[in-house]
């Protein structure tokens, strides 16, 4: 009998419409960022026609600021969600953005000397590590934040429970993710939009079709919002709360370690 986390050589996921073995998947999302950390940004703006901006911009209002904070950004490795929240930030915030790919991490550090943003007590501290074994210690963090990084991630309840662990009671979770449309005709225009405009824009911006038609496929393969929001419960946190952006298209997902 296997111990609870335990995986047999046998066991599979889905990487995109793909099945492939667990313990192949993780390797192969990293390839996939690998691919594309230099043009992420650029391709969020096509993609989305830059309304991932205001996405982002509800996102990080939802979180609650306050002096002397620490906040982990999940998956954050441009440094686009750690940016802004620092923008927001009351004084002595410390933020620290976790990326398991290290040239997504090399792609926000750049960006960060580009923008005068040092390392130190008022900037931010750069960490590779694993959503699913994250290298903090217990109740470490006021808030957890992940945008966009959730659906690429092996094992969600893994990460969902290490999210719970390095919040402090009281800790704020905020999880933006690509969702399912809630609106009859917008989900059959934005389905012909992915399988085409996407990897289209993968092909002749980012110079790999391949690594866009594994996000297109990714998104479909995420939980809905209400499944999706059983599993945070489940993970123990709890106020779960869901937000709806353009239509379902994506969707903010709040919690708070009680």
């Amino acid at each position: 009998m296997r111990e609870p986390g335990q995986t047999s050589p046998h066991d599979t996921t889905h990487f995109g419409f793909e099945d492939v073995p667990v313990s192949e998947k993780s390797a192969r999302v990293h390839d996939v960022f690998t691919s594309v950390a230099g043009r992420y940004d650029l391709m969020n703006d096509l993609m989305s026609l830059g309304v991932h901006r205001a996405w982002k911009a509800v996102f990080v209002g939802a979180l609650t600021l306050r002096a002397e904070m620490r906040i982990l950004d999940v998956a954050g490795g441009t440094g686009d969600i750690a940016f802004r929240i620092r923008e927001k930030a009351r004084p002595g915030t410390g933020i620290s953005v976790c990326d398991i790919n290290p040239d997504m991490l090399r792609v926000g550090r750049g960006r960060a000397v580009d923008r005068g943003i040092l390392g130190g007590a008022d900037g931010l501290r750069w960490i590779c590590g694993d959503a699913e074994a994250l290298p903090a210690e217990d109740s470490s963090f006021d808030a957890y934040t992940i945008a966009f990084g959730m659906r690429n991630v092996t094992d969600i309840p893994a990460a969902l429970a290490e999210a719970r662990r390095v919040l402090r009671p009281g800790g704020q979770f905020l999880c933006l993710e690509f969702s399912s449309v809630v609106l009859p005709v917008l989900d059959d225009i934005y389905d012909r939009y992915s399988f085409s405009v996407l990897p289209w824009l993968g092909r002749n911006v980012a110079r790999d079709e391949a690594a866009y038609r594994y996000l297109a496929e990714s998104i479909r393969k995420f939980p809905d919002q209400d499944t999706y929001a059983g599993m945070i419960q489940a993970a123990g946190l709890e106020q779960v709360r869901v937000r709806n952006l353009s239509g379902g298209i994506a969707a903010i997902h709040t919690a708070r370690r009680i």
